[in-house]
This record gives structure tokens, sequence and C-alpha cells, in this order.
């Protein structure tokens, strides 16, 4: 489960993401859910607000040419997925 904290600093981060305006673009969809015991995998993310809840924390950068992920942000949950299946950070955000 992806239990994701959006950090203040760049350092305190695991990988800097930009959140692309076109799901083609993107590396990783992703699927917000409202509790954290739902969320399963990379593709599913639950937002938290202490840094000890957390599984991955991210930076947000303003330039797609500054992140380590570029990601888009999906309506149904069956949409989410990777579409650069050999990323780097596969297998390592829930």
């Amino acid at each position: 489960m992806a239990k994701i904290l959006v950090a203040t600093l760049a350092s305190k981060a695991d990988a800097s993401v930009f959140e692309v305006p076109f799901e083609t673009q993107a590396d990783l969809c992703w699927y917000e859910l409202p509790y954290h015991q739902q969320a399963d995998g990379d593709t599913e993310w639950c937002f938290v607000n202490y840094e000890a809840d957390a599984t991955f924390r991210i930076f947000r950068v303003k330039y797609a040419s500054q992140a380590d992920l570029k990601t888009f942000k999906v309506k149904y949950r069956a949409q989410a997925g990777w579409r650069n299946a050999g990323h780097k950070l596969r297998g390592q955000i829930g």
C-alpha cells in the first residue's frame, strides 16, 4: 500500500514528482483512496500527514526535467498503473 507524504524539502523526499497534464506523458498513473487500508501497490495512493505513517515521500517539482517520476491522477481505480514498465521506482512506492 502506498501511503504518500508530500515533503516540504527535496532532501527529505524519496523521489521528486511532476504531475503531467496528459496520461500518455506519465510514467505512473495513480488513483487516490481516502483510507490507507484500501490502498494496494504502487498505483493506489493515500496521502498522510505524518512522516511516521508514510511508506514513500515525494517532493513536487515545477518542471518535468527535474522529476524522477512523472505522474497522472486518474478518475477510476481500473485506470491506474505503470505506463513505463521499466521505471527504476517500480515496486518501491507501495
